[in-house]
């Protein structure tokens, strides 16, 4: 690597057991700072070395708990530029408000942007997140913006486990582009489940399939889930329609205590999801797989850092 010692890579406390993996396999020593939480809720972070002239990365997930983390990443912004860094990345596995991208309702706010706005205020010169539920999102940012994507190592994974005849299914219209790259990259053939949600409330309805799975595995495939009911939904309607095994590729895991006990009783076989964002909950359940997303997360690193293209990482 290129300037080894002007990189320096260091955790907010969102997920730094994510953080370290990124460190082992670029080989670097993750960089000394602090949290405090004070009791009134107000939030307290610190460099613990000297940063100045350096290119430094800060990861921090905005997952379960999307305000105190968002909250504490612009401190982490700020410190950094305070401490007059050359340059700081924020590596965001899953970006929390990026649902919220648009003004769909009267008097509503367009979360997505003021998240972005409040970053770029803060001091960051380059953003790094993966799968975003609403792509266009990267145009809501004026600093340069990478978006990686879980499908190839998804797709690996796919690969090694399904021997039989599969197909990949869109849980929702909404996810069906994304979906189809799965299954072009698989050269396997794609059906996509008609979703109806009434209300901002975590339930919907699976109207139908479009799409033949009858004596056929099926593989569904989406960028995050809460509750695990639309999975479960559409996994109980492919097995009504034929399909045989049932399993689930979700990107950002950030499965409730209610979506455990859904995943448990499900007629699915197994989720797989990656280790954007910490859940202990997931630990417990034997059909949650955990497929770490550090190593792809470490080559951008190392690519950004060289001043590389990260066109690679999507071949």
């Amino acid at each position: 690597m290129r300037n080894d010692s002007l990189i320096r890579i260091f955790s907010g406390e969102s997920n730094r057991a994510f953080t370290q993996k990124i460190c082992d396999y670029l080989k670097i020593t993750m960089g000394n700072s602090k949290v405090m939480r004070f009791s009134e809720g107000n939030t307290y972070v610190k460099i613990d070395e000297k940063v100045r002239g350096q290119d430094v990365y800060i990861v921090q997930t905005i997952g379960l708990d999307p305000n105190n983390e968002l909250v504490e990443l612009l401190f982490w912004l700020d410190a950094f530029k305070r401490s007059g860094v050359n340059s700081v990345t924020a590596i965001i596995p899953f970006f929390g408000y990026a649902k919220a991208d648009k003004k769909d309702e009267p008097r509503v706010s367009i979360r997505a942007r003021v998240c972005a706005d409040c970053i770029e205020v803060a001091g960051v010169d380059r953003i790094v997140t993966m799968d975003l539920h609403s792509p266009q999102i990267q145009g809501f940012f004026k600093k340069p913006v990478d978006h990686l994507y879980a499908l190839g190592m998804f797709c690996d994974e796919i690969k090694a486990k399904m021997k039989d005849e599969y197909v990949i299914v869109s849980p929702d219209e909404g996810f069906a582009k994304n979906a189809r790259n799965y299954a072009n990259k698989l050269g396997v053939k794609l059906v996509i489940a008609n979703k109806q949600r009434a209300d901002h409330s975590e339930t919907a309805e699976i109207l139908g399939l479009m799409g033949d799975v009858a004596g056929k595995d099926a593989v569904i495939v989406d960028d995050f889930t809460i509750s695990c009911g639309t999975l479960n939904e559409t996994a109980k309607l492919l097995k009504e329609k034929g399909a045989r095994k049932v399993i689930a590729y979700v990107t950002h895991g950030l499965i409730t205590d209610k979506g455990i006990k859904t995943v448990e009783n499900s007629v699915l076989d197994e989720i797989t999801v990656t280790d954007t964002i910490y859940n202990p909950r997931i630990e417990g359940c034997e059909k949650i797989k955990i497929l770490s997303a550090s190593t792809l997360f470490g080559k951008a690193i190392r690519i950004i850092h060289e001043k590389d293209s990260l066109s690679d990482l999507f071949d």
